[in-house]
């Protein structure tokens, strides 16, 4: 997750920016300096067990995807994420977004495969009143929201193919049209698009768009799973285990033992899968060390 340093300076700068469009310079202007004094203040240098933009792990897999990170973060290209469901895809969109020039800006996320077919062209595009039954008054979309920002939109491979046509169109023109609506509207959004799918075989497959994956696909990022992160499992789950054994009063930590099959086992469903157990773990482990006999079946 996002440390509370990083979530807290991004809020700041989202009140800043939207304060200052309603007035009140010289206070914002104040507040600008306090909030830019406190972000140039250098950090403390970071543990190797310390998260960074929300992720935690040193091993070669991680450092490469940071450095990946900081790389493409100042650009205006779209990104396109890959990785297993589980890994965080969601949390590389952020810390490409956090480190970015648009920082100051939303970042606004969509799951594509979480809104019905019907209701995705006026989720990304807004719609004007009266457009449809239930539109009441009108909605900007979130392209609009994210206009200046960031737009992340998680699932790419489960949009529908008429769909993908019109978020074509808005790439390519820079501009969008609520349903309903005869005016257009231009916008700047730095595009980011997430899948755990292969879409070079939805494509052959005719699928996904050809014309749309080589716009998303100009810089690419790929998520490692957690098999694949070595002793980063074992420090996540250290990481979890404490943090969800806090929010009941307790202190947990893990046997040996149970450490060696966390570590062995292959968590198909990566991180998210690692906090389910901890969670479950803390919940019903019996003493202050969590033996492997208190772990899932699987994993014993």
């Amino acid at each position: 997750m996002v440390s509370e340093r990083e979530r807290l300076l991004a809020e700041a700068r989202r009140l800043v920016a939207q304060a200052r469009a309603l007035g009140e310079p010289g206070l914002l202007d104040e507040f600008r300096a306090l909030l830019d004094a406190h972000e140039a203040a250098p950090a403390a240098a970071a543990e190797p067990g310390e998260a960074w933009q929300g992720m935690l792990g040193r091993s070669r897999p991680m450092l490469a995807l940071r450095a990946q990170i900081e790389k493409f973060a100042p650009a205006r290209a779209p990104v396109l994420i890959h990785g297993e469901s589980g890994t965080g895809k969601e949390l590389v969109a952020r810390a490409l977004h956090v480190l970015s020039p648009r920082r100051e800006q939303a970042f606004v996320s969509e799951n594509c495969a979480a809104i019905p077919e019907t209701l995705l062209e006026s989720v990304l595009f807004g719609h004007v009143r009266g457009a449809f039954t239930g539109a009441v008054r009108d909605h900007a979309g979130h392209f609009a929201s994210a206009d200046k920002g960031t737009l992340f939109l998680d699932e790419i491979g489960d949009m529908p193919l008429a769909m993908q046509v019109k978020l074509l169109r808005a790439i390519q023109e820079g501009e969008v049209r609520p349903v309903g609506g005869t005016k257009v509207r231009k916008v700047d959004v730095r595009l980011l698009a997430a899948t755990n799918r292969d879409l070079a075989a939805m494509v052959q497959e005719g699928r996904f768009r050809e014309d749309l994956y080589y716009r998303l696909n100009v810089l690419q990022v790929t998520v490692p799973p957690l098999r694949e992160r070595g002793d980063d499992v074992v420090l996540l789950a250290r990481h979890i285990l404490a943090a969800a054994a806090r929010k009941s009063g307790r202190s947990l930590s893990l046997a040996p033992d149970a450490e060696a099959a966390i570590r062995r086992y292959r968590w198909p469903g990566n991180v998210r899968q690692l906090q389910n157990e901890m969670q479950r773990v803390a919940a019903l482990a019996q003493g202050p060390e969590v033996q492997v006999r208190e772990l899932s079946a699987d994993l014993q």
